[in-house]
């Protein structure tokens, strides 16, 4: 998914007088709907028109109503213009080949810290990194933890594949399925790709592949394991495992092959390694639901449940620094 933020990245064009000029222009339209295709326009387009419309809906998402912008103080960072909106955040436009190619808006306090956007963050990720990983090399709490989540994965390995098979192959289906509707795919990879720029992980690249990877493992633990894995989890387990099935499909869909062509084995390593977190936190979920329905009690499933969340950020770690340097080095 971030191949794209990546390349939108790189692009790296300088504004000058008359590229400013077209923000603002590009703003003004955005502001009046101009740019944007309703979600009427979605449901009611016919199926060749679809495709279309997703993407300009993903490159140009509908204002919020109300919103109002400061055009006299614009920011311009590379091919980007920002202008702060008056209830806080900033509006970006995003220019390529001198026409405005992307418009959104940034609510404020609204992705990671900034404090994660420095070189100081980069080296504090990396002492991270390999403080945990000593404390893994040497008798302690952090080893037993983890040598205990692999006990539980071979304690219960029928469930833990059965997981494992229904959503890789999910996975498997939305990319097959991204051969039959390539369009459509594309659509839903710019609506994926333009999220992630809203949220502003675009400028993590600035501070160096140290912090970029941190900015990742920040993000992906505190929006995708914790509040979309561990806390549905908790639920008894299904929430997880609705939850992440959608997600698989959908991420399936946007990072086939099909879309991806040669880079889809740069970027393997990294799907391997993040989605096999999720797929930990979700057998974490169903583990609590097994150990109440053999009446072992909510305890001990909640101990299975945690051991697999921890386990499952150690795969983050790992899927973290493979994809900043993916991003950084090989795209």
């Amino acid at each position: 998914m971030r191949r794209f933020l990546a390349l939108l990245l790189l692009l790296g064009l300088a504004l000058g007088a008359p590229e400013a000029q077209l923000a603002q222009e590009a703003l003004e339209a955005w502001l009046k709907g101009e740019l944007s295709p309703t979600l009427k326009e979605l449901l009611q387009a016919p199926p060749e028109e679809a495709p279309k419309l997703l993407k300009r809906y993903a490159q140009f998402p509908p204002p919020p109503p109300g919103l109002e912008v400061n055009r006299a103080q614009p920011r311009v960072e590379g091919n980007r213009v920002y202008f702060p909106a008056a209830r806080g955040g900033e509006v970006g436009v995003v220019l390529e080949g001198g026409r405005a190619v992307r418009v959104f808006y940034r609510p404020e306090g609204v992705g990671p810290p900034a404090y994660l956007f420095t070189p100081a963050a980069g080296w504090g990720f990396l002492l991270l990194s390999l403080f945990w990983a000593s404390l893994l090399r040497q008798p302690g709490p952090f080893r037993a933890a983890f040598l205990e989540a692999l006990a539980l994965l071979r304690e219960k390995r029928g469930l833990y594949l059965v997981t494992n098979a229904l959503l890789y192959s999910l996975f498997t289906l939305g990319a097959l399925l991204a051969y039959a509707l390539p369009e459509v795919a594309r659509g839903v990879q710019a609506l994926l790709g333009g999220t992630l720029e809203a949220l502003g992980l675009d400028r993590a690249m600035e501070a160096g592949v140290m912090a970029l990877a941190g900015v990742i493992f920040s993000w992906n633990l505190t929006q995708g394991l914790f509040l979309t894995g561990l806390l549905p989890a908790l639920l008894l387990g299904l929430p997880v495992l609705l939850l992440n099935a959608l997600r698989y499909f959908l991420f399936g869909f946007a990072l086939s092959p099909a879309l991806l062509g040669p880079l889809f084995l740069l970027h393997l390593p990294t799907l391997l390694l993040e989605l096999q977190a999720y797929i930990l936190v979700t057998f974490g979920g169903l583990s609590l639901l097994a150990r109440l329905a053999g009446r072992e009690g909510y305890r001990r499933g909640l101990r299975d449940l945690l051991l697999a969340f921890y386990l499952g950020v150690f795969f983050l770690l790992l899927a973290a620094w493979y994809e900043a340097f993916e991003v950084v080095f090989l795209l």
